[in-house]
């Protein structure tokens, strides 16, 4: 469903799950800037579908992330220039983990077959205006750099993949410490906040979301020692045990992928 939520500024809103995420539309004197490209090409579609009441290409493509949820869908969008961080570039690079992601995401097996992602075509290293609306800056996060997408004349900041409201993220590579730092940045750029999976939010989403990771770094390896809070209601409760584990391998310098998280791909 896409909603409008500023001057020029669109949400093509996901249900709440990793498997529906979310995408951001501003509308532009040249054409679209779409954030991110959702699961797989089905969804893109039918966002590309709604698109055409704008009566205007999509010139850009950003990327928050280069995890399947953010880039699924991207080769939908085949003329657009397309934007993300170092860290996407080269992940995008890579071959696919097809059957991880099948394993992952069941519901959209036979979807993954044959997926393909676009390669980035413009590397953002630093905080740079992309047009006239719309700034994109590097923050570490889900992984060591994701782009976190400002429009600042409607006070609404795509926080794409640094950001998960009401669900919890797979943070399968995630620094937690940089995490929680970036999203005290985050919650400052805008009045709006929209993450990559959830509900739009504010500050006060932001800070539970940081609660969270703070909960993560706090527990043991077992995702079951994670404190009691508001997220014992949010989706994807199977991502808590990757989360744990990764905290806690990365206070003893562990920099290796948790075992709970191969599990879930498939590969454990």
């Amino acid at each position: 469903m896409l909603i409008e939520i500023g001057d020029d500024v669109y949400v093509w809103c996901g249900q709440g799950r990793l498997d529906a995420p979310n995408a951001g539309i501003v509308v532009e004197d040249d054409g679209l800037t779409v954030i991110d490209s959702l699961l797989v090409a089905s969804q893109a579609r039918d966002l590309l579908a709604a698109l055409d009441r704008f009566g205007r290409p999509v010139r850009r493509l950003v990327l928050t992330s280069s995890h399947v949820p953010f880039v699924g869908g991207s080769t939908t969008f085949k003329l657009a220039a397309v934007y993300g961080s170092p860290t996407t570039s080269a992940n995008l690079d890579l071959p696919p983990n097809i059957a991880g992601y099948q394993h992952l995401f069941p519901d959209h097996a036979r979807e993954f077959d044959d997926l393909t992602a676009r390669n980035v075509s413009h590397v953002v290293q630093q905080p740079a205006w992309l047009t006239q609306k719309v700034v994109a800056a590097p923050l570490p996060g889900l992984q060591d750099d994701n782009l976190v997408v400002q429009v600042p004349h409607a006070n609404v900041v795509f926080a794409g993949a640094t950001c998960s409201f009401e669900a919890r993220p797979l943070g399968f590579e995630a620094d937690f410490g940089a995490w929680l730092e970036s999203l005290d940045q985050v919650a400052q750029w805008g009045a709006l906040i929209v993450p990559g999976v959830g509900p739009i939010g504010d500050a006060d989403d932001v800070a539970s979301f940081a609660a969270y990771l703070a909960e993560c770094l706090d527990a043991g390896t077992d995702g079951r020692a994670i404190a009691e809070g508001p997220w014992h209601a949010w989706a994807h409760a199977e991502f808590d045990a990757v989360n744990a584990e990764r905290a806690s391998m990365l206070k003893h310098g562990d920099t290796g992928p948790p075992r709970a998280a191969l599990a879930l791909f498939g590969m454990a």
